[in-house]
């Protein structure tokens, strides 16, 4: 019984932490995409492959991808189809946008893997000038950020989300801390962006498991 109490009070501080995820995933569409949109000059055709609709970490991402668009009257969003975290759905996608639109100007990506997968289409068909962003920061993609493949990645705070999500529930189980007083209502949780300047210090940091 009282094990099954601390499992609730941990359960119910880990709830209070909830916003973090949510406004953690629109922070990382936001910042990823500003970048994006800057190097484009604020104006041209765009695209956004979304992950899946439901997952509240791509609703996050769109929602900050459209946040800043809505800023830049040039620029045009041509297509947002959401590809379901699946590369090989990618390069269809892909390979319709690039027949379709001779004039793309930028691409935002909801994962790494997407936005590599889609370059492999680009290469194919000659469109490699198109400029993309990506999330997730893992190495193949930082790698990609190093070489000029990709502008930029943001690194997905998860492990600040789920973590600082855990400690919460420890605060109100051996502290007795309680949410919304004790425990703060909101924390951010940012993720770097990566750019070319800052990938090796990151790549850095993944290897010796500091972030």
């Amino acid at each position: 019984a009282e094990r099954q109490q601390a499992l609730r009070r941990m359960t119910r501080a880990m709830a209070a932490a909830v916003d973090i995820e949510i406004d953690a995933y629109v922070l990382v569409g936001f910042v990823g995409v500003r970048k994006l949109i800057d190097a484009i000059g604020g104006k041209g055709n765009v695209v956004m492959t979304q992950g899946a609709l439901g997952h509240s970490g791509a609703q996050g991402r769109a929602k900050g991808f459209k946040s800043v668009v809505a800023n830049f009257p040039d620029v045009k969003v041509i297509n947002e189809e959401p590809a379901d975290w699946d590369v090989t759905k990618v390069a269809r996608i892909w390979d319709s946008v690039l027949t379709q639109n001779p004039d793309i100007a930028g691409a935002f990506f909801h994962n790494d893997d997407m936005a590599l997968a889609a370059n492999q289409v680009m290469k194919q068909k000659g469109r490699e000038g198109i400029i993309i962003g990506g999330v997730d920061a893992m190495p193949p993609a930082v790698q990609a950020v190093l070489d000029g493949t990709m502008l930029a990645t943001v690194r997905n705070p998860s492990c600040r989300i789920h973590g600082w999500s855990v400690a919460a529930g420890v605060a109100a189980v051996q502290g007795g801390e309680k949410a919304g007083t004790d425990i703060p209502n909101y924390i951010l949780a940012d993720g770097p962006v990566i750019t070319k300047e800052t990938a090796p210090g990151h790549l850095w940091l993944q290897k010796n498991f500091l972030i």
